[in-house]
């Protein structure tokens, strides 16, 4: 999903306009952005939490020439999704589509002889 759908889609579920959907999408970023910004924890009950997770610098290095480089220390955001939002999205998929595998060691698997 694009930017852009999700502009469509927030017009088409308020019956705004398409240019007052953009607003409210881009407030939403705009407020996700200036919280991790200024160090603060942004938590969206039911859907997940944003934080900033700090990076140490460290000595990396190029693929192509192998040659050491110096990456800087930095501050990257993470997304955690909430219990709510994996058990949505899992939706017990997970268990009706593998069938249970048998246990290593045990005979559960083979016929008797």
């Amino acid at each position: 999903m694009t930017k852009a759908d999700l502009v469509e889609e927030v017009a088409k579920v308020t019956e705004l306009t398409r240019k007052d959907s953009e607003v409210i999408v881009d407030t939403l970023f705009e407020s996700v952005i200036k919280a991790l910004r200024t160090g603060d924890k942004l938590e969206v009950r039911g859907f997940g939490s944003f934080r900033v997770r700090q990076r140490n610098a460290r000595v990396g290095r190029n693929p192509k020439t192998g040659d050491k480089v110096e990456v800087p220390a930095k501050r990257v955001p993470y997304f955690k999704p909430s219990k709510e939002l994996k058990d949505l999205i899992n939706d017990g998929t997970e268990a009706a589509a593998a069938p249970a595998a048998p246990v290593a060691g045990s005979d559960a698997g083979t016929p008797p002889a």
